[in-house]
């Protein structure tokens, strides 16, 4: 399951889970609405592996800005609470998934 992510509970998903994706997000993107079913298989197939997030930036500025968020969708690797990779736009589920992995086996 994909978990929301906003100012209240952001830092404390990042910490205290070991691998975090953060697909930053709007309503009104396409792209974004086109990635949503790829985040929603890769929740199911990483539980309990690792978390997958998604944050809206126009109810979230404040992280957007945090983030320096540009263009969406961008998707932030964080592992032990730090950024590892990030990629923007639309990509296949093997390709996230094989970043996943790789970030999960180092």
């Amino acid at each position: 399951m994909i978990q929301h992510l906003d100012k209240s509970n952001f830092d404390s998903t990042i910490n205290n889970n070991p691998v975090v994706l953060v697909d930053f997000f709007a309503d009104w993107c396409g792209p974004c609405t086109a990635l949503h079913p790829t985040l929603e298989a890769l929740a199911t197939d990483f539980e309990g592996k690792a978390i997958i997030s998604k944050i809206n930036v126009d109810k979230n500025p404040e992280l957007a800005a945090q983030f320096k968020i540009r263009s969406i969708p961008a998707l932030f690797y964080f592992k032990n609470g730090e950024i590892v990779g990030t990629q923007n736009g639309v990509h296949s589920k093997s390709v996230i998934s094989s970043n996943l992995n790789n970030i999960l086996k180092n």
